[in-house]
């Protein structure tokens, strides 16, 4: 055996096998029997005893013996298959002992990898139907995982196999309920009336698994119920309360909980679920907190007053992270239900707390923009956050503050406009980040277009109709478009999202006609040094410019295009997705002839509307 190091290593090796002391230490034995067995010229003598196993009369032989040739097969998989052993493993499928059957099946998906695993026809689907209940848990599991290739012949052969599987829809364990689930809607996904039988069947067992008391399996069961309730969403209406809080539960299990009740909110039980998820937005884990307080403004889309009390009540506790989500919650609820704007007026009036967290801080400042007519101290509470400017991190903090004090000067001009005078000067001529230094010159020059352009340009974009009523909850999807996930990893995923998906929370961009939105020698639309004079041209008109108001993408790379019309000799654009692997561009960048452009094409995508925006420079080789 000279793949064991030579003669002195096997009698080394069968020491320490028959040592007492290695025996009686199982890591050490266990090290040295893995010497042995780890071999790559180890299988030769394995493949005989492996091939007597499988007709044993014991059937624990035959388990382990059917497992055996699957490890070889894993130890060696570049092997040619022997036909010999694939069609014995195939005749064992009908072994009278179940775990055998499973076994094989497991080692035909492991051998036949490449061509697809075990073949299912008629004959076998139906053996293995008819055999399930004999299986154990996790053998039911594989079976029903194996049967989602087969596809019955006639519609007769699909209702037997149905009648076949019901009685493990309602089986009490978890993982053979949802595999049987997840085999039904692929039988029956032509027949959504049977589909639907089928989700209303499995309700018990998918209640009784979310109140298990392994907390792995409650998560598992929330989320598989959120992805039904996208398509029956009066599936668990009866049993809302069952979806209520424990106190002693941990934070991900209540956010899903909160966010399963966010979908059975119905007439009669808005009141109830509304008290529940107040008590909620008071926990002492801060991330629930949050949770629940956007559940209520998700549930305001349809029962607007009941929730607009709670939020602003909520204000009046005066906790930081409690006020940050409500005013995110506000901010969110106003954009799709204009008819809100009263009450959240009333509720920043004699506004005096100093928020910390960037994202309430810049909720305030867009409310504050969007309402600041309404609101008597709106210019108050923005020049105080102009005086501090120099102190904020947030750059997104700093966009914001801009557009507010914007927009507030389109309707409170002479109280705007020193503080946006200073606040422009700051962010164009000291501003070290980019987005917000550009924001900064978009805005100046967009003022140099005129008042009325700049108010077309904020305030023209489309609003939702104050007259309209409630929103009713999103129509029903088709359970073709999560059946195939059931039963995976995927809604597991899914289950950490936030409660509901509000719409964007900051007004629809529009576009106007500037220059470049770089700072270019002799600019006349530039800032001199007596910007902070604000008003001296600032409404002069000027030639069109076209700038977008969207923000730049994070990440951007190179790619070569055609030549331009005004570029004849070739050019490259800045693209936001990679084209070109980093030896082709070099190779097509040294073929370019002296005085190519470099053409930089910014693509952004914003509320579904894609815009470009282009700008050419000429470089010399």
């Amino acid at each position: 055996m000279p793949y064991l190091g030579g003669e002195h290593t096997v009698r080394e090796l069968r020491r320490a096998l028959s040592n007492p002391n290695v025996q009686a230490d199982h890591l050490r034995y266990r090290n040295t029997i893995h010497r042995v067995i780890r071999l790559p010229g180890l299988s030769q003598y394995v493949q005989q005893p492996l091939t007597v196993g499988l007709k044993d009369k014991a059937a624990c032989v035959r388990r382990v013996a059917v497992l055996g040739w699957a490890k070889i097969h894993t130890l060696q998989p570049n092997t040619e298959i022997d036909v010999a052993v694939v069609n014995e493993l195939y005749g064992l499928l009908r072994d009278p002992d179940p775990v055998v059957m499973v076994n094989c099946l497991r080692a035909l998906e492991e051998i036949l990898q490449e061509e697809g695993g075990v073949a299912i026809n008629k004959p076998i689907a139906h053996h293995l139907l008819n055999r399930l209940k004999l299986c154990d848990v996790w053998g039911q599991s594989e079976v029903l995982a194996v049967l989602q290739r087969y596809r019955p012949r006639s519609e007769d052969e699909l209702f037997d196999i149905l009648s076949l599987l019901d009685p493990a829809l309602l089986s009490h364990h978890a993982p053979v309920m949802a595999a049987t689930l997840r085999l039904f809607l692929s039988l029956c996904s032509t027949l959504p009336a049977v589909c639907m039988s089928a989700l209303e069947r499995a309700r018990g067992p998918l209640l009784a698994a979310a109140g298990s008391t392994s907390r792995e399996l409650r998560y598992a069961a929330l989320c598989h119920i959120q992805l039904l309730l996208r398509s029956e969403p009066g599936l668990m209406g009866e049993h809302y309360k069952r979806f209520f809080c424990g106190y002693a539960e941990p934070p991900y299990i209540k956010q899903n909980k909160m966010q399963v009740l966010v979908e059975l909110v119905n007439d009669d039980n808005v009141a109830m679920v509304l008290d529940e998820l107040r008590g909620y937005c008071t926990d002492v884990n801060t991330e629930t907190s949050q949770t629940a307080i956007s559940a209520i403004g998700s549930i305001g889309r349809s029962y607007t007053d009941r929730c607009l009390a709670i939020l602003t009540g909520l204000l009046g506790l005066k906790q930081e992270h409690i006020t940050s989500a409500v005013l995110q919650t506000l901010r969110d609820l106003v954009w799709v239900c204009p008819q809100c704007g009263d009450a959240v007026c009333s509720a920043l009036e004699g506004w005096e707390d100093n928020l910390q967290d960037s994202q309430g801080r810049g909720a305030l400042l867009w409310l504050l923009g969007v309402y600041g007519d309404r609101v008597s101290g709106a210019p108050y509470l923005l020049e105080d956050c102009i005086d501090g400017v120099r102190s904020e991190v947030s750059a997104e903090v700093k966009t914001e503050l801009l557009t507010a004090t914007l927009r507030l000067f389109l309707s409170r001009p002479a109280e705007t406009q020193d503080m946006m005078g200073r606040l422009l000067v700051y962010c164009i001529e000291e501003e070290v980040d980019m987005c917000v230094r550009d924001q900064a010159l978009l805005y100046y020059r967009l003022l140099h277009c005129g008042i009325e352009e700049v108010r077309r340009v904020l305030q023209g974009g489309r609003r939702s109709d104050p007259s309209l009523g409630p929103l009713i909850g999103r129509p029903p999807e088709p359970i073709s478009q999560w059946a195939s996930s059931f039963n995976t990893l995927e809604p597991l995923t899914l289950g950490a999202s936030t409660v509901g998906n509000s719409d964007p929370a900051t007004p629809k961009p529009s576009t106007l006609t500037p220059n470049t939105m770089t700072s270019t020698p002799g600019d006349p639309h530039l800032p001199g040094d007596h910007l902070s004079a604000a008003g001296k041209n600032m409404f002069s008109h000027s030639p069109p410019m076209a700038v977008r108001m969207s923000s730049f993408p994070k990440h951007l790379s190179l790619s070569l295009s055609p030549p331009s019309p005004d570029c004849s000799s070739g050019a490259l654009s800045l693209s936001v997705s990679p084209a070109l692997i980093p030896e082709e561009f070099e190779r097509l960048w040294l073929q370019l002839e002296k005085g190519a452009c470099l053409e930089v094409c910014v693509c952004v995508q914003s509320f579904g509307v894609k815009e470009d925006i282009k700008t050419v420079v000429r470089y010399r080789s």
